[in-house]
């Protein structure tokens, strides 16, 4: 079991999928010069509740996310007209009843590098932490070759041979973090669907995307319209493969598409995630 990221990456922390190499060819989007509703920063702070049987409202772990823009690398590329990348950020932790009923204490830190009008992934970095396993994943992406490079390390391990994938794509492609800030960037209109590719454990995902309804709903920004939309995550050729489970996301229903709400159902149990506080600015 890992641990990833809010919306998309939470159902992928908590179930593991499997390590194979694919072929995959991405989606292809004509670029946008438009600023993205999280620039030039922002942060959110979630926090997860489980629900199980008796048990009820149970906190489990605090997500932390930030995006901000960051300079310009070798993975840019000489096509790339923007002036920066754009940088995203998650922290996760365990916390409280999760660590005693699991017997799992976990962190997991992913750090995402994203050209901003194509946006697609360049690199993301992954500290996975759950007691005292410890894993680093770096994946590089090469748009103009058409090659990703994914490789896991076991820093407790360091003469152990690293784990290496090499995948082709092409197109648009997002790790499981930006896939989150990708989805903010549509129309998100109900009964209309869209696919994302989706990077993970050296493989490329095909995640259809459906936006399911519109309603006024209660969040720590007040009562805000807001959207409802479902990533297909389980099933054969998902990202989560070996579990049944569904997943929703509810963003507010304006320009910020800022996420509020998540819900996770499995057979393990239900994880609510709320957002608890939104800055703006440079993280401290």
């Amino acid at each position: 079991m890992r641990v990833l990221t809010l919306s998309i990456a939470l159902a992928i922390a908590i179930f593991t999928a499997g390590t194979a190499l694919s072929l995959a060819t991405a989606q292809k989007q004509t670029p946008s010069a438009t600023k993205h509703p999280f620039e030039p920063a922002e942060q959110l702070f979630y926090e997860a509740e489980f629900s199980r049987s008796i048990l009820r409202k149970l906190d489990v772990a605090d997500f932390k996310f930030s995006a901000g823009r960051g300079p310009l690398d070798e993975l840019s590329g000489t096509g790339n007209t923007a002036p920066y990348t754009l940088v995203f950020k998650a922290e996760i932790a365990s916390k409280g009843f999760f660590t005693r009923l699991f017997n799992l204490n976990f962190k997991e830190r992913v750090e995402s590098v994203v050209e901003p009008l194509s946006f697609t992934v360049q690199r993301t970095n992954i500290l996975d932490e759950q007691g005292k396993r410890i894993r680093t994943t770096e994946s590089t992406f090469d748009r103009s070759k058409g090659k990703m490079l994914w490789t896991q390390r076991d820093p407790n391990n360091p003469t152990r041979e690293p784990r290496q994938i090499t995948t082709e794509f092409s197109g648009q492609l997002q790790d499981v973090l930006s896939a989150i800030y990708f989805i903010r960037t549509q129309p998100l209109q109900v009964g209309k669907s869209f696919d994302m590719f989706i990077a993970d454990g050296g493989r490329v995902y095909k995640v259809p995307v459906h936006v399911k309804e519109k309603r006024r709903i209660k969040t720590i920004l007040g009562r805000v319209d807001a959207v409802r939309v479902e990533p297909d995550l389980f099933g054969p050729d998902r990202i989560v493969d070996e579990e049944k489970g569904e997943f929703s996301l509810w963003l507010t229903d304006d320009q910020r598409r800022v996420p509020v709400i998540a819900k996770l159902k499995t057979d393990y149990g239900t994880f609510d995630i709320k957002l608890k506080k939104i800055s703006y600015g440079p993280a401290n």
